[in-house]
């Protein structure tokens, strides 16, 4: 599981007294924190490169510890703005009293009380829409995704504090990223908000739902489509034990909540049972799927001159990198922010998107992630990819299904643990598709029998989901 960041009390506490300034004034986006009493509370989020010609940022508050000293705050403009709420409000957690009591009574919260939305301000702040602009003046989606999960640990933050600077701070961590489908591409050019809240408590974990929104490029109207959704998974720790811990209840209040908070109680249950039926599935029917597929691999490796042009070993769409974990990277406990591997493994993804499909791939979804095990500062993180398989339902948008394994190796241990999996979507733009006439996506076959059931494991999994809402989603560049 990956660690998301502290716990904290005290939450909706903050009051801003001012902005702060990063090497000069800003028109820059903003937070708002509603807590339990109403009170709408504004944070800063603006570009964090300081000028050259203007003094560097200081702390407001001698007294306060510097926010440089802060873990988890060079990531990105989004960050350093929830590092600077927490640094004001929870500055006694950066060494948390371990000797303090847990939390003796639950609270009730609603919905309403974790609720937290960030507004990019993309169409004044020109150094914040550079920082976030990719090769195609759209968002990076690498850097999406790490403020996505940034922005779910404060709502965890927030609806688990109990407001009593005495009992022992839980331990909150990314156990799972649900299905974040993309319905349109994301300019940097209008203005972008992010927001969500808690939807569904269990005794000691919480199911937060984030949405994205962004005015259609060019349009008058006010209007905010949807344009991204995604579902995060926290479960709570005790901090001296490291034990499950129960968290605060939840009371929805309006029909959408009730409706919402119904929908990830019967995703709990359906998480529940997945790994008894993908087992029964492959023990009762799968084999000869199975293979099927190894038959197909069989004549790349034993008679590779007949073998169909139009298709490829699953072997040699690889793509590897690997990374030392820095102490830039870390969240209260040392253990590296959830996000940031998020973000490496999409760039990973898509460059792997990119080589097989030879012109530029379009991004979709991110399938179900499991945070298997913690990634702690200075390990050796490894990243695989490859295309696990392709889909030609629709034959003018090809699905390229890649997957992202990330492995924690200990050379001086002789030792390689298995620390995520990623399952990424990608489609190819049809300008880029149109421009490459006659260039063929391929189809994808395994060499060894664990290849297969890794394709077949995933496959099942896509087909519980429910069905794509876009095929074309992330396909139109402006």
């Amino acid at each position: 599981m990956a660690s998301s960041g502290g716990s904290y009390s005290n939450g909706g506490s903050y009051t801003n007294g001012g902005s702060y300034t990063n090497g000069g004034s800003h028109s820059n986006g903003c937070l708002d924190f509603n807590g339990c009493s109403g009170l709408s509370v504004t944070i800063p989020v603006g570009s964090t490169f300081t000028s050259p010609f203007e003094d560097s940022p200081r702390s407001e508050d001698e007294a306060r510890k510097p926010l440089s000293l802060w873990p988890g705050m060079y990531h990105s403009p989004v960050t350093y703005a929830l590092w600077e709420a927490r640094s004001r409000i929870f500055d006694r957690l950066y060494s948390p009293n371990d000797d303090a009591p847990p939390q003796s009574q639950l609270r009730t919260r609603t919905p309403f009380h974790s609720r937290t939305t960030i507004l990019y301000n993309f169409s004044t702040d020109y150094i914040l829409r550079e920082q976030y602009r990719d090769p195609w003046n759209e968002v990076r989606m690498g850097k999406l995704l790490e403020d996505l999960d940034a922005l779910a640990s404060t709502i965890a933050f927030k609806h688990c504090s109990d407001e009593d600077s005495l009992t022992r701070p839980l331990l909150l961590v990314t156990a799972a990223v649900d299905k974040m489908v993309l319905k349109k591409a994301l300019s940097v050019a209008v203005d972008l908000k992010m927001g969500g809240a808690v939807i569904w408590v269990g005794r000691s974990s919480i199911e937060i739902q984030l949405e994205v929104t962004q005015p259609t490029f060019g349009k008058s109207d006010a209007s905010e489509p949807i344009a991204l959704t995604a579902n995060f998974i926290f479960v709570a720790r005790d901090s001296k034990t490291g034990k499950a811990a129960p968290v605060n209840r939840l009371f929805p209040e309006t029909e959408r909540e009730k409706l919402l908070c119904e929908e990830a109680e019967a995703r709990q249950e359906l998480r529940k049972q997945k790994n008894v039926n993908d087992r029964k599935e492959i023990e009762n029917g799968e084999v000869n799927r199975l293979e099927a597929l190894l038959a197909e691999g069989r004549m790349f490796c034993d008679i590779p001159a007949l073998a169909d042009r139009d298709t490829i070993l699953l072997r040699d769409t690889r793509l590897e990198n690997s990374l030392i974990c820095q102490p830039q990277q870390r969240n209260l406990h040392c253990r590296i922010f959830g996000g940031f591997l998020m973000h490496r493994a999409f760039e990973l993804a898509f460059s792997t998107a990119y080589a097989f499909a030879g012109m530029m791939p379009c991004f979709l979804e991110v399938d179900h992630v499991d945070f298997l095990r913690p990634v702690d500062v200075g390990d050796f993180l490894r990243f695989k990819s490859c295309v696990l398989f392709t889909e030609f339902e629709n034959t003018d948008q090809p699905l390229i299904n890649v997957e992202v394994v990330a492995h924690v190796t200990r050379p001086e241990l002789r030792s390689s643990e298995l620390s995520n999996k990623f399952y990424f979507t990608f489609t190819v733009c049809p300008v880029a598709k149109a421009q490459n006439n006659g260039l063929k996506i391929r189809k994808v076959v395994p060499a060894t029998e664990e290849e297969a059931r890794r394709i077949l494991e995933h496959k099942q999994m896509v087909s519980r989901s429910p069905k794509r809402e876009s095929k074309k989603a992330g396909c139109y560049r402006v």
